[in-house]
């Protein structure tokens, strides 16, 4: 999973993203409201946690122009602001949640985890198609309850493909999950991590492949009779 933090003070901002990537998420960190809308409009995230002290813009205006760009993703608003008036005003404009700060670690995953079950995400804990299995929590993946040895971009690459089970995923969306903003993997990285996830799909029996369709991406689907 891939989210945005938006939060102007440096250090908090570090320590929240690290507490993140211990949970099992992945943050691209935005200090101001400017670089956080430009994130919005070029990449694809699954959830957006921001504060409304932001240093050239009011968070909640931003948050305004967040939800016009994309109403479904889900907002987490972090904020020192303490009064109800803003709590009122954010859920209004489309928040989805609100934790003060100062916050526990714990709290503010859980909080996360919370608004990625929620149905409208899709996103269930453990996701199968045909005989393949994936547990998001634990990542790890299995074929007939069988084990598979994967790495962590692996299984990230094909917790993309499973959700999106006989829909093209394009080459474009996989590298902005799986690489941080401004983090950038060689010319073929993508096409050689689909290869090594399709030959060990293929060596573990699994009755799904992956399929290239040349000029729009990749897309699992069930293997055809022979």
């Amino acid at each position: 999973m891939r989210l945005l933090l938006i939060e102007d003070d440096e250090l908090l901002s570090q320590f929240i993203a690290a507490g993140l990537h211990q949970a099992g998420y992945e943050s691209d960190c935005a200090y101001t409201a400017d670089e956080a809308l430009a994130l919005v409009h070029t990449q694809s995230y699954d959830l957006i946690i921001t504060d409304l002290g932001l240093p050239d813009q009011d968070g909640l205006t931003l948050l305004k122009k967040i939800r016009n760009h994309d109403k479904n993703i889900p907002v987490l608003i972090l904020t020192a602001r303490q009064g109800v008036d803003d709590k009122v005003k954010g859920l209004d404009l489309g928040a989805d949640d609100y934790l003060p700060k100062p916050f526990e670690m714990p709290e503010l995953t859980a909080r996360v985890r919370a608004l990625l079950r929620r149905p409208a995400q899709a996103l269930d804990a453990v996701i199968t198609v045909g005989n393949l299995a994936l547990d998001t929590n634990a990542h790890t993946a299995s074929v007939i309850n069988a084990p598979m040895k994967l790495t962590r971009r692996e299984i990230d690459l094909l917790e993309q493909l499973m959700r999106n089970s006989g829909k093209v995923v394009s080459k474009e969306l996989i590298e902005s999950r799986l690489y941080s903003y401004g983090e950038q993997g060689s010319s073929n990285s993508i096409e050689v991590l689909v290869h090594r996830l399709r030959k060990k799909l293929d060596d573990a029996g699994a009755d799904v492949q992956i399929a290239t369709l040349r000029g729009l991406g990749y897309v699992l689907a069930e293997r055809s009779e022979e």
